[in-house]
């Protein structure tokens, strides 16, 4: 029997092939490396807590605080959002958020002086959609850790970001009735970013929509997000729901949002984040 001749083609085929199985090896052994260090940074705690200030833009007082865990600088990861995407990636998402609400709460209660804790200020804890309607979650993990550190449900507002889409909007209302019960309130981050955003808003009814920075940076001059953003002010007036303007870098923008009368806002023109809990202020406006 003859066999079919080597050609040229076969060639690049075989070499094509071989390249794939290096890549992928190369792939895996990234991802098991990444997967050791996820699994490091939990075990030690190797995350940085970041506090940033969220200010009432008519009062110039500080409301509350957003908790940022950052991973401390590694060669195996680029930047924070390569690290955050990588985790859900990972079966550790659940266990890893479950571990940044418990770290955010530890390093909150034992930052704060006597005198904040008189304040009752409030904290907004990041947490993926997807995580509150796992079955492996359970609330009354986070409620026992507030009783225990001295923090009331009331004071805690769970945000969640309008990039992970919610697709059971009648669930995930359900859900969130269980947790407004115990006193929890729900932010919604990233509106402007995305198309689900009035779905979302509608349908979950929040106690605080965060505008995405998108729609803040330069409002002052952009009159679309001048326009879009009046919409939504006028929803969350009807709605009672508060607006936290995000990314503020500016005089101009705070000017603009503080006459137009959104609540509450957040940037470095405020407040940078920072590992101490520090109050935020209002810049002197001219």
């Amino acid at each position: 029997m003859n066999s079919l001749p080597y050609t040229r083609e076969h060639s690049l085929n075989l070499f094509s092939y071989l390249k794939y199985l290096f890549n992928k090896r190369q792939d895996d052994i990234l991802f098991y490396k990444r997967y050791n260090e996820l699994k490091k940074i939990m075990q030690n705690e190797s995350l940085e807590t970041f506090f940033q200030p969220i200010v009432n833009l008519q009062t110039g007082e500080t409301f509350g605080y957003e908790a940022l865990n950052r991973p401390l600088q590694s060669g195996i990861f680029s930047s924070v959002d390569q690290f955050y995407e990588f985790v859900g990636q990972t079966d550790k998402v659940f266990h890893f958020e479950k571990f940044c609400r418990n770290l955010s709460l530890k390093r909150y209660i034992a930052g704060l002086d006597e005198e904040h804790k008189k304040e009752e200020l409030t904290l907004f804890i990041n947490i993926h959609p997807h995580v509150l309607l796992d079955n492996n979650y359970h609330s009354g993990d986070t409620l026992q850790q507030l009783v225990n550190i001295g923090i009331q449900p009331e004071q805690v507002v769970f945000e969640l970001t309008e990039r992970s889409a919610v697709t059971d909007f009648q669930e995930f209302e359900r859900v969130l009735s269980h947790y407004r019960a115990q006193g929890y309130r729900i932010a919604i981050d990233d509106v402007g970013s995305g198309y689900n955003s009035l779905k979302t808003l509608i349908f979950l009814k929040p106690e605080f929509i965060k505008l995405d920075r998108s729609l803040i940076q330069n409002i002052d001059e952009s009159r679309a997000s001048q326009q879009l953003v009046s919409l939504i002010y006028d929803y969350a007036v009807q709605s009672n729901t508060k607006i936290i303007a995000e990314g503020i870098e500016r005089k101009e923008e705070i000017k603009y949002l503080k006459k137009l009368g959104i609540h509450y806002a957040q940037g470095y023109a405020l407040g940078r984040p920072n590992r101490i809990i520090k109050p935020g202020a209002l810049p002197v406006l001219n």
